[in-house]
This record gives structure tokens, C-alpha cells and sequence, in this order.
């Protein structure tokens, strides 16, 4: 035994050793020098003083066994980042000890081939001299050179796949960050880093290995299908190196305008929702969500039978949730280039073009996508035809409207009766406030300008009327309900006959 301390990967499960941690956890850079003192990050809230000791003690026993070094818990408690030295240990759990030319030279692979796939899983560069490769990384590189060695993959595709992988992982990641929805323990919004970092150990012996065994089931699910979809194209191979699939985009309406009235939170429930009916929508009909580009949802099929049926569910479950706005849809098909799970072609920019001419709430397609249906499905879809459209570098297309024969072909009419029945009561409300406003402000006005009015204006030769007379008369019109009748405002005019008109004009809400 060499008295090194030795614990167990989180997500692994191997041992590892506790080699001291030589880089500031918060740049990264290697630390140097005498031992930082400094006072050590103090509770913020009084109540919590005890729980707070307790938990830094944890979290200085479980670095130490971890191997970072006296310093470096110092270091960051002094700058008040303990959870993220916490969070540095738990996830790389290894020592930063490796330059980028000894990472090339231990892997085998040329320094200028290591920084492409550095970069291409979308990692930062780093300088020549730093030390900022770790053994996870020596392995990682050396799984990368054996298959380009093998002849598994060529350099260019083991590249582009590198691409995917990293920018699939970020985004997996930045979805995992979220404090509304996330899995990885420790980043709630309280700011005591020593509370945060005790919880991140509290749950981070569950939550990380359980995240890892979550992302390989995915992933296998995943391959198992792309490789039944692959073998089955070959199959029933045409001739074409393509396949053909039926492309789909849905497009929430007034999104942009909505995106600059809402609030944060009530832009990111939306997006959330606009997901969510997309995902269950799609997937739950036997096509497969492409990707999400903001307002928009694009998909496939391999029928268009599969296809119809999505399409014309999306503007039914759109039309019908309280939250969102309606949805078009377009539906084309034809052979597309497969790329990076992503898909190109002609077809894809018809589908494309072609929801952008759509009305609120119908389902358009093209004319191949009408024909292929009809001779699939029968009777089961309703068509109207429209008069061909001149789409961007397409030229004229001919196009269908498409809904289900027991219902009323979409209507821009049936699409705003429909909202408007659903806001009638937020109208309703929206009147009842605005009436009390203008009873609130004519009031208001009324005994400001009414009392002076009349007694600047009496006829010398009429009889004096009282103050209180005066503002009886006014405090009773005032309590009149304003919904526009007849015997309010001529009352009020009559209280101004004397003059030029100009009390009246000023009682009178605009």
C-alpha cells in the first residue's frame, strides 16, 4: 500500500487514486506557490450556521480523500467556488497532469489529428503548455486512434461523428444545468456554495452513474432502430442509394410576436409545451422528431399514411391547448440525403417552402405526397385543391389542403371563431375593468370640475344653489353604472346649461 487514498469513480465504479488536483478549479490553471490563507466562505443565513459547519466538514473530508490538496480547499473557499471543486472531483475525477504534445504522444496520435478531435467533440482549445489532459482524456484519444487504426471509420467520418457526439452531449448537458428540471444534484438557486456542494455529494453517488446508465440505454435503443430502418431500406432496395421518406414541418402561428410579450418563464413554457406536443404527437404515430428549430418542428415517416395522420393530430392537439397558438403543416415525399441523423434534399426544402404559405391550423401537401395517399389510404384523408404556388427556387407547385372527411375543411373563419369563443371570457373580463376604470376616472373628474363649473356660470337672475346640493347631484351621477345609457350623460349636460358647453365635454370619458 502507498498510503494514497483511494476511492471509487461515480460513474464508473473504479477505484481511483487520490493524486493531489494541481489546477485552480475556477481557470484551471496549474497552482502554484505558498498555501492560500484567507478566512474560509462564512454561512449567509444565521439559522443555518450548524448545518453549514456540518456540511463543510463532509465536503473538506470527501475532497482530501479525493486527493486535492490542502491549497487547493483553501483556495476555494476563499473564493467562495467549493461546490465547483466538488463538481471538478466528481466528474473528471483525475488529475490534470498531461500537455497536448505528450497527450499525442502517449495515444499515438499526431498532435495536429488530437486538437481536430478536441475540437470536434466541442472543446475548448488549450495552450500548448498547460497541463489540461487528464487520463480519461489519454483514453478517450486512444479509443479514437484504434478506430481509425482498424479501419472502422476513415478520419473524416470518425471526425463528423465526433462533431455529433459533442454537440449532442452539450446540449444534453445544458438540458441537465436547468434548475426547473435538473437530474444532476447541487444546482438549485441558493447561494451558499458549501450547502450546495454537501447536497451535490448527498445525491451524486445515485444520480451520476444512474444519468450514465440512462445515456447508453438511449443510445443503444437508438442504433437498434437507425440499423432496422437501414436493413429494411436495403431490403426493399429501389435501385437508389437514397431513401424515400415523407417530410414534415410544423410551424406555431404569431410566435415571434408572442416571444416579445411574454415574460422568460412564460417563453421558456411555452417552447417546453410547443416540445412536448410535438414529441408525444409525433413519436406516438410511428415518426420520428428530426429536430426543433425554434418555432417550428420538422419530422418524418416512411409512409405517408404514418405521415397523414401526424400531420393533421398536430393541428388538432395545436388548435387545442389552451397555451399554444395553432400550427401549419406541410407534408412532402421523396427520396432525401441521410446526414449525421439529419436529413437534405429537394423534398426537405418543398416541405419547407410550402408551411410557409399555409393558414393557421391546415395541413397543405404536396401533390406526390396527395397521390401516393390516395392510393394507400383510400378514403381515409379529404382533399382540396388549390391553385399552384410559385415557391422560391421550386417554380409553380401544385398543392392540396388535407383533413378528415367527417369534419370541415380548416377555414381561416373556423380557426377564429374557434379562439375567440375560448378568449370570450378574458374579453369579458377585460370590459368589466375597463368599465370600472372609465367610473373611476369620470368620477374623479366630476367633482373636480363640476363644483367650480356651476358656480362661475349661475344666471344672476336663477335662485343660489347650495354646495352640498351641487355635490349631491354630482356624487349621484357619479354612482351610476356607465354602460352607456341614456340618462347619465344628459344629466350631466343639463348641469352646464348655463355656459358654453365645456363642463359637459370635460365629463364625458374619451
Amino acid at each position: 500500500m502507498t498510503g494514497e487514498p483511494v476511492t471509487s469513480d461515480p460513474v464508473t465504479g473504479e477505484p481511483v487514486t487520490g493524486e493531489p488536483v494541481t489546477s485552480d478549479p475556477v481557470t484551471g490553471e496549474p497552482v502554484t506557490g505558498e498555501p492560500v490563507t484567507g478566512e474560509p466562505v462564512t454561512c449567509r443565513d444565521p439559522g443555518l450556521a450548524g448545518e453549514h459547519e456540518a456540511a463543510l466538514a463532509r465536503v473538506r473530508a470527501f475532497l482530501i480523500a479525493h486527493g486535492a490538496t490542502p491549497e487547493e480547499i483553501a483556495r476555494a473557499e476563499a473564493d467562495d467556488v467549493l461546490d465547483l471543486l466538488v463538481a471538478d472531483c466528481l466528474l473528471v475525477p483525475a488529475r490534470r497532469r498531461y500537455t497536448r504534445a505528450e497527450l499525442a504522444a502517449m495515444s499515438g496520435m499526431p498532435v495536429d489529428l488530437a486538437q481536430k478531435f478536441w475540437r470536434a467533440l466541442g472543446l475548448a482549445d488549450v495552450a500548448p503548455e498547460d497541463r489540461a489532459f487528464t487520463e480519461l482524456d489519454l483514453e478517450a484519444s486512444v479509443v479514437f486512434e484504434r478506430m481509425v487504426e482498424a479501419g472502422a471509420v476513415e478520419v473524416g467520418a470518425a471526425l463528423q461523428l465526433a462533431r455529433v457526439i459533442g454537440s449532442s452531449m452539450a446540449r444534453i448537458a445544458e438540458a441537465e444545468m436547468q434548475p426547473a428540471g435538473s437530474v444532476v444534484p447541487g444546482l438549485s438557486t441558493q447561494a451558499d456554495s458549501v450547502l450546495e456542494a454537501d447536497r451535490f455529494l448527498e445525491l451524486a453517488e445515485e444520480s451520476l452513474p444512474a444519468m450514465a446508465r440512462l445515456l447508453e440505454f438511449v443510445w443503444r435503443r437508438h442504433v437498434q432502430a437507425a440499423a432496422r430502418r437501414a436493413m429494411m431500406m436495403r431490403s426493399r432496395g429501389d435501385g437508389s442509394n437514397l431513401p424515400v421518406l415523407c417530410v414534415g414541418f410544423a410551424d406555431m402561428v404569431g410566435f415571434t410576436m408572442l416571444s416579445q410579450q411574454l415574460s422568460d418563464d412564460e417563453l421558456a413554457a411555452v417552447v417546453s409545451r410547443f416540445e412536448q406536443v410535438a414529441h408525444d404527437t409525433v413519436t406516438s404515430l410511428g415518426g420520428r422528431v428530426v429536430k426543433m428549430i425554434g418555432d417550428e418542428a420538422m419530422f418524418v415517416a416512411e409512409s405517408p399514411v404514418a405521415a397523414a395522420r401526424i400531420g393533421l393530430s398536430l393541428s388538432e392537439a395545436y388548435a387545442d391547448d389552451d397555451l399554444l397558438s395553432d400550427v401549419r403543416v406541410a407534408l412532402a415525399v421523396g427520396p432525401v440525403l441521410v446526414h449525421d441523423g439529419d436529413y437534405f434534399g429537394t423534398v426537405v426544402n418543398l416541405a419547407s417552402r410550402v408551411v410557409g404559405v399555409a393558414n393557421p391550423g391546415s395541413v397543405l401537401v404536396s401533390d406526390e405526397f396527395h397521390q401516393e395517399l390516395v392510393d394507400a389510404a383510400g378514403d381515409e384523408f379529404a382533399f382540396v385543391a388549390l391553385r399552384p404556388r410559385l415557391l422560391k427556387d421550386l417554380g409553380r407547385v401544385q398543392l392540396w389542403s388535407m383533413y378528415r372527411p367527417n369534419a370541415e375543411p380548416p377555414s381561416v373563419d373556423r380557426r377564429i371563431g374557434s379562439r375567440l369563443e375560448r378568449l370570450s371570457e378574458v374579453l369579458r373580463e377585460l370590459d368589466d375593468l375597463r368599465e370600472r376604470g372609465e367610473r373611476l376616472i369620470a368620477g374623479g373628474l366630476r367633482a373636480a370640475v363640476a363644483q367650480p363649473s356651476l358656480q362661475q356660470r349661475q344666471p344672476v337672475h336663477a335662485p343660489a344653489r347650495s354646495e352640498a346640493s351641487t355635490l349631491g347631484r354630482t356624487e349621484a351621477a357619479s354612482a351610476r353604472e356607465p354602460h352607456g345609457s341614456d340618462g347619465e350623460w344628459p344629466e350631466l349636460e343639463r348641469s352646464g346649461n348655463g355656459g358654453d358647453g365645456s363642463a359637459a365635454q370635460v365629463d364625458q370619458p374619451s
